[in-house]
């Protein structure tokens, strides 16, 4: 009995590439840096490096390399063009989700917002948690529909996804599930702190201006 295994074509090899960086970018090396923002802010006030330096320097090129790597392997197979089908269009709306999150952390970082509760944090912050939050979700999703759908669909599926690959995606589910998850529950707990600080200040200036208009009726 013949052993032969015949080789991964080039799209083949250019789609695992593009699936291992992309991956690799979003389903690690992003929530490393989000981890790294919650966990080094209550113990340096230079967090912001650390969380710069993972989420840009190091999982920008990645993904921008896995994501050129998926356009690339699109022009050279026969999947009906760009954008044609929801894994490219999720692909593309991840990126440019990517890309506006970089950007509002920068404008967060450098350009401080006058802020009408002072002593807390605004609430450009928690959106740009949150809206983390939502692009892991979205890519989560997406390397799941890579790896089930788009990989059969792309290949043809001579040679099918490992079911290595399928347990290393659920392996990282289940790690990064649990530790967002405790970044969700304190953003929550913040958030409410955050109304209820904003209630409490409303509510004692208003009995603030009451005390004076009784004064000067007196």
């Amino acid at each position: 009995m013949s052993n032969f295994v015949l080789p991964l074509s080039q799209v083949e090899k250019d789609a695992r590439n593009h699936a291992l960086l992309c991956s690799i970018g979003f389903l690690i090396l992003l929530p490393l840096g989000s981890l790294t923002a919650r966990y080094l802010r209550t113990v340096t006030n230079g967090w912001w490096f650390g969380h710069w330096l993972t989420n840009f320097v190091v999982a920008g090129p990645v993904i921008f390399a896995g994501w050129a790597l998926g356009y690339k392997t699109t022009n050279e197979g026969f999947t009906g063009g760009h954008f044609n089908d929801p894994h490219k269009r999720i692909g593309l709306t991840l990126l440019i989700l990517y890309c506006i999150q970089l950007l509002l952390g920068m404008f967060i970082h450098f350009f401080r917002v006058p802020f009408l509760f002072v002593g807390h944090r605004p609430p450009q912050n928690y959106f740009h948690a949150i809206f983390g939050l939502i692009i892991l979700a979205l890519a989560a999703y997406q390397v799941h529909y890579g790896l089930y759908t788009e990989w059969v669909f792309s290949t043809g599926n001579l040679h099918p996804v490992p079911e290595s690959a399928k347990h290393a995606w659920l392996a990282l589910i289940i790690v990064r599930h649990h530790d967002l998850i405790k970044v969700w529950s304190e953003l929550t707990v913040m958030i409410f702190v955050f109304h209820l600080t904003g209630l409490l200040v409303t509510l004692c200036s208003g009995l603030g201006i009451s005390t004076e208009a009784v004064s000067t009726r007196k």
